[in-house]
């Protein structure tokens, strides 16, 4: 599938992205936790040498089958539900950084798993999590993570084995000599378009398409942030905006795989800021007990557009990872219901408590949810000025 050279090209790609994500520099003895599944094995090996090369202290952590984790929801009472091991903590608050490798060999195997009790299990952790985010937004930790093709994910995308470890290849830049230039050039090209989005004082979004008819207000305070490392691959650029200035229609076009659950057709219709007609051709009772999951989760966290010229992916890969970086003929848009970033803050992020991120409609949920969008459309910026520019168009940012 991917050969001994593409897996240590795609490492150093790996650890460039979790040293170009995080704001200060590694040192020697940081502390990086590597977690992968079973057919990663050898990916996951080449990373534990090049961190201890860098001096690094690598945790290496096998994470469970489909079968251990069917087990965990099917038998497990509530107490076991929202059990934090011992020591996890205090990891979370020694953890420089974080590698995953995601290689599935089940995408259904929690389908009869009530989605009620894996929600639980999410919002348990919440708390680890914002640890974690504190600790990024410090500049004292990072992570990254990666798709490694496997048949389970190759069958649901439609396509042979090969064919899928093709797109992995084709999209991190696998197939070319030097993987980390790549990068670097789209790194460099993304800040310009940031830079240029942020310039603007802008009131509204309204993107229009086929099927969508959606205004986003970026709120006060708003950086447009993305390609930082932080996913591999990742083309992506998003704001987290203020949730309460949402109304209008979004559909996915995109299917969505999440916690065994196949959703197909999503549309959503939200007024004052909250998704109030939920409906889906496939999965839709799923949808909406996820959409219930807390205050939060039928709220925008996120709203992300990713330029064709970035992306070489034009094929549905059954992970959100690289559907949410879609580029094909009209490159991608997509929401995230649920929580927000802190990194889209326009300010010193050490100060955005919860307090102010309240006050600034920042969505706070234990969900955080992409539905992607790839047909032809327009986003239009409404400035505060009065003036109308189009940003996106065809697939493009016209920068």
């Amino acid at each position: 599938m991917l050969s001994e050279k593409q897996m240590d090209r795609y490492a150093d790609v790996l650890l460039w992205g979790l040293k170009t994500a995080r704001k200060d520099r590694f040192k020697k003895g940081d502390i990086v936790a590597v977690r992968f599944n079973l057919p990663a094995v050898r990916l996951a090996e080449i990373l534990q040498a090049k961190l201890l090369r860098n001096g690094l202290n690598p945790i290496v952590r096998l994470l469970v089958t489909p079968t251990m984790e069917h087990n965990f929801y099917a038998l497990s009472t509530t107490r076991q539900l929202t059990f934090i091991p011992p020591g996890e903590k205090n990891l979370v608050a020694r953890l420089n950084g974080s590698i995953m490798v995601y290689a599935p060999d089940s995408l259904t195997h929690l389908h009869d798993i009530d989605p009620r009790k894996i929600a639980r299990t999410v919002r348990s952790q919440k708390n680890l999590r914002d640890l974690l985010n504190a600790r990024e937004v410090r500049g004292t930790y990072s992570w990254t993570l990666c798709m490694f093709p496997t048949p389970a994910l190759a069958t649901h995308a439609g396509l042979s084995v090969e064919e899928y470890a093709r797109q992995i290849t084709k999209a991190c830049f696998l197939n070319r000599t030097s993987p980390l230039s790549e990068w670097q050039k789209i790194f460099q090209n993304a800040q310009f378009i940031k830079k240029w989005l942020n310039s603007m004082n802008v009131r509204h979004y309204h993107v229009e398409s086929e099927n969508i008819d959606l205004e986003i207000t970026p709120g006060d305070k708003r950086n447009w942030v993305g390609i930082s490392g932080r996913n591999i691959p990742s083309f992506e650029i998003f704001v987290s905006p203020d949730w309460r200035g949402t109304r209008g229609v979004f559909y996915a076009d995109q299917p969505s795989f999440r916690s065994g659950n196949y959703v197909k057709g999503v549309r959503l219709e939200f007024e004052n800021g909250r998704a109030v007609k939920i409906s889906a051709r496939t999965g839709q009772d799923f949808l909406r007990k996820q959409l219930s999951m807390d205050s939060g989760a039928n709220r925008l966290g996120e709203f992300s557009l990713t330029d064709k010229r970035f992306s070489k992916i034009n094929r549905f890969m059954a992970n959100t990872l690289f559907d949410e970086n879609y580029g094909g003929k009209y490159g991608n848009c997509h929401i995230a219901l649920g929580a927000s970033y802190s990194n889209a803050y326009a300010g010193d992020a050490g100060k955005l408590n919860a307090q102010r991120k309240k006050k600034l409609g920042f969505n706070e949920s234990a969900l955080h949810w992409d539905l992607v969008n790839t047909k032809k459309k327009r986003v239009t910026a409404h400035l505060r000025s009065g003036k109308a520019l189009t940003i996106y168009e065809n697939g493009r940012f016209l920068y």
